[in-house]
Order: structure tokens, then C-alpha cells, then sequence
């Protein structure tokens, strides 16, 4: 008996020892309202190096907020690298109406947006940001559901849906990368689709640009969705719609949402079955030359 509870043990010790989970606590801030706390969080950023370049309240989301930085090492990375990694530049922080805040895992995401490039050098820069972001906010713990590191550079909810490399992630297409972006710039200024910008990372000299896209309809936004699988990920938010040379990609919900909720049940994902072709379907309308 003895020694099967020593190897139940080993075996539970050796799960947790790969695990690791989307989000971290940080330390609780005060302020009378959502722009309050968030403008005391980004004095924290700020002070550590980061810069805060966007932030939102989420439509339909009554007292949350959302930040996005960036931070120079992680975007020398991502020059260097170049490619879908643009998805990996906006650390992203979610602010709740009780004071309540919380920043993505670094270790977590990185692995999943960098895969095969987090070796080595990217390893180190995402350890970096990691322990920066815990110095600026606290660290009060992971939150979020337990995925194996070692399946996050291909990460699936389950079999046989898909990846990070999904071919619906492609949602434009123009002559060129500069014409791109002046494309989904000039789209989330008019609003369309019901969506504004929350931030924008471009990497010209790579052609690679990455934008955060709030959808703001009030039936088909990114609300109605959130608060079914649970509105205390708002470090999930905003979506990303990315560039890479002439072409717009997102990625597909089916990965993305299951990505940032990895912990909600099959039940819960067929509640939100609408949630990808919708989200498609707006990122589509950003990307697209037509008038709207």
C-alpha cells in the first residue's frame, strides 16, 4: 500500500512539475474608479521599464479594465525572429472593478506564440519579462487551468481541432504590408464592425505588425462570450488581429479562446459555438478594403 501511494504521489508530483497555467495574480490595487486603477498599474509598469501602449474598458464587461504594454528586450526578440512571433509583443493586464489584478504568463504564452523558437535565448527573455512583471505587480499565484508546458508550442483543446497554424486564420489579403496596415487602421478608426483599436505593435523593416481589436457590438462583441466561459481571464482581452507582409491573420477562436480559457468544459464551449465564425467575420470586415 505504502508503495502505491509513494508512486500515486510521484506520479501527481511529476504532473504538477510540467504544468503551468495562463495568468497571475497580482498584488490588489485601490482607486475610485476602473481609470483610476489602472492609471496606479501603470505607474507600476512604467517605474519597471514597460510601456503601456492601449487600454480599454471592455464593452459590456461593467468595470473592467484592460492594459496592454510592451517591453524593448521582448521586441528585439521579436524582430529578430520575425513572422506569426508579432503575436507574442503585447503583454496584456486585467483590471476588475474590486481592485482585483492580473497579468499573463509569460511562460505560458510565450511558449505557445513562439513554440519552436522558445530555446535558448527566447527561454531567457520570457523569464525576464516574467520576473520584471512580478517585481512591478506581485506575484499571488497562477489562475487560469493546468496545460503541460511540453504542449503548449502545439497546443489543442483536444484532437483534431486546431492549432496555432489553423488555415482559417487568414482574414485579408492587399497589395502590399504598408497598404495592410493603413488598411486595418483606417478600418478600426471608422469603427467598423462595431470595433476600435486598443493598441498596435509595427515591425516595418520585418513586415510584421500586430493590432488589438475591441468588438464592441452589443450582441456579437467579445462581452457575451467572456462572461460565459468566465470574465475573470481579462488579461485574454483584447483579441489580436496580425500582419505579416501583405496578408491579415487572426487566430481561430477554436485555438485562441480555448488557448486563454484552457479550463472550461466541453459544455461551456457549445454555448459559445457562434463564437468563432463571429469573430472571423468581424476580423474579415477590418481587414477588408470594401466600404462598410
Amino acid at each position: 500500500m505504502k508503495q502505491i501511494i509513494s508512486l500515486a504521489l510521484a506520479m501527481l508530483w511529476s504532473i504538477s512539475a510540467w504544468a503551468l497555467q495562463p495568468y497571475i495574480y497580482a498584488d490588489k490595487v485601490s482607486g475610485a474608479t476602473t481609470d483610476a486603477k489602472m492609471a496606479a498599474v501603470e505607474q507600476k509598469l512604467v517605474k519597471a521599464g514597460f510601456s503601456v501602449i492601449g487600454k480599454y474598458t471592455p464593452a459590456g464587461l461593467s468595470g473592467a479594465g484592460v492594459m496592454v504594454a510592451t517591453d524593448p528586450e521582448l521586441n528585439a526578440l521579436i524582430a529578430g525572429l520575425g513572422g506569426s512571433t508579432i503575436v507574442a509583443a503585447p503583454i496584456r493586464i486585467g483590471v476588475s472593478n474590486d481592485g482585483v489584478i492580473s497579468y499573463i504568463n509569460p511562460d505560458y504564452w510565450y511558449r505557445a506564440f513562439l513554440r519552436k523558437h522558445f530555446i535558448g535565448n527566447a527561454g531567457r527573455v520570457a523569464q525576464n519579462v516574467k520576473q520584471r512583471l512580478a517585481k512591478a505587480l506581485g506575484d499571488k499565484g497562477e489562475f487560469g487551468g493546468d496545460v503541460d508546458k511540453r504542449d503548449l508550442p502545439d497546443y489543442q483543446y483536444m484532437f483534431g481541432m486546431e492549432s496555432f497554424e489553423s488555415e482559417k486564420n487568414l482574414v485579408g489579403e492587399s497589395l502590399s504590408f504598408d497598404d495592410m496596415v493603413q488598411t486595418v487602421r483606417a478600418n478600426l478608426k471608422k469603427g467598423v464592425g462595431h470595433t476600435a483599436k486598443v493598441y498596435e505593435v509595427v515591425i516595418p523593416e520585418k513586415k510584421i505588425a500586430v493590432f488589438g481589436v475591441a468588438m464592441n457590438d452589443p450582441k456579437e462583441g467579445e462581452a457575451w462570450w467572456v462572461k460565459l466561459v468566465d470574465d475573470r481571464h481579462l488579461a485574454a482581452l483584447p483579441y489580436e488581429l496580425y500582419v505579416i507582409d501583405n496578408k491579415a491573420y487572426h487566430l481561430f477562436a477554436r485555438y485562441r479562446i480555448a488557448l486563454s480559457w484552457p479550463d472550461t468544459g466541453m459544455g461551456t464551449f457549445m454555448r459559445i459555438v457562434e463564437a468563432p465564425q463571429i469573430i472571423m467575420d468581424t476580423m474579415s470586415k477590418v481587414a477588408s478594403n470594401k466600404r462598410y
